[in-house]
């Protein structure tokens, strides 16, 4: 059912009408002009001939001013709109840009890509996913950086993790400056949900801050963190090879804040985990409603415009 945005307008209506009134009663209490016979005949004649078609003149403008004021007034039909997921939850997720990243173990459809195309598309499909949460990018090399703040437009996010390049933050692996970062985006917030994805290929190389002790500040400011270790080979199983992914390290940050840790060596695990996390962090699916409108001011200010045109032909001929 349509309805105005602003009624209030509609009292212009009786503008004209009022404009009339007032100028004929001004014109009944004007003076006098005295002419000769012939002349004063010919004006009667033509004053008994607009009277006979001056109601007829007015209709068109005033429809034209109906539809000026209507169109003031802003028409407009409510849109069904669903609702708004909300979940009251702040989440970061901190990646992982080390040199390491460049690395192609990974197959997509039968062809190699790296970790980091494995990790783009796998991780904002599942930002996509978190309509309702608020939502941060902190990206990681030799130093920490806010890649995307947070937000609820998780497109926004998705699309900022599917241009992310090898090099803009170093090619070190610096996991405790990352995650103190993250642990600062969430700090002072009202949210009921605090949450840490953590994902890393490497061992923690760079910065002064030690993963353990910001864990330990994670479990102290309450927010889980879900740690996810990236890579076919960890450092126990290959201690003397460089590149490879610091599981137990990641382990320890996610039993010590009381999240969960993942093991990825194929896209598929990659995958299972983004899944995983989803069950771990459901995204509540009722929430507030938009109301939406789509305007139809544009038809009767169109109607008048061209009832504007047809007065203005008839002038002319």
């Amino acid at each position: 059912m349509p309805d105005l945005a602003d009624p209030w307008f509609l009292i212009l209506l009786p503008v004209p009408l009022l404009v009339y009134l007032l100028m004929t009663s001004a014109d009944r209490t004007g003076a006098v002009m005295v002419v000769p016979e012939g002349v004063g005949r010919g004006i009667m004649a033509q004053v008994r001939h607009g009277q006979g078609s001056r109601p007829g003149r007015y209709i068109l403008p005033a429809l034209v001013w109906v539809m000026l004021v209507l169109a003031l007034a802003g028409p407009r039909i409510l849109l069904p709109a669903s609702a708004l997921p909300l979940s009251g939850r702040d989440l970061v997720v901190a990646l992982d840009l080390s040199g390491s990243m460049v690395r192609e173990d990974f197959a997509v459809d039968g062809e190699a890509v790296s970790r980091l195309d494995a990790v783009k598309k796998v991780g904002a499909a599942f930002v996509r996913g978190r309509g309702g949460d608020r939502v941060s990018l902190v990206v990681f090399g030799s130093q920490a950086y806010v890649a995307a703040p947070p937000g609820f437009d998780v497109e926004a996010v998705a699309k900022t993790i599917e241009g992310l390049v090898i090099g803009i933050s170093g090619r070190a692996t610096n996991i405790g400056d990352a995650l103190g970062l993250a642990l600062k985006r969430l700090s002072g917030t009202e949210a009921t949900s605090r949450v840490v994805i953590l994902l890393s290929d490497g061992a923690n190389n760079a910065g002064s801050a030690t993963p353990r002790d910001v864990a330990l500040l994670a479990r102290d400011r309450g927010v889980r963190v879900h740690t996810i270790a990236l890579g076919p080979k960890s450092r126990a199983e290959a201690p003397n090879e460089r590149g490879v992914v610091d599981a137990a390290t990641l382990k320890s940050i996610s039993e010590l804040s009381g999240g969960e840790t993942f093991r990825v060596r194929t896209l598929e695990d990659l995958q299972a985990v983004a899944d995983a996390i989803d069950r771990l962090e459901p995204t509540d699916r009722a929430g507030l409603s938009a109301e939406t409108y789509r305007d139809l001011w544009p038809y009767p200010a169109g109607l008048a415009g061209l009832g504007c045109l047809v007065i203005g032909w008839r002038r002319s001929r």
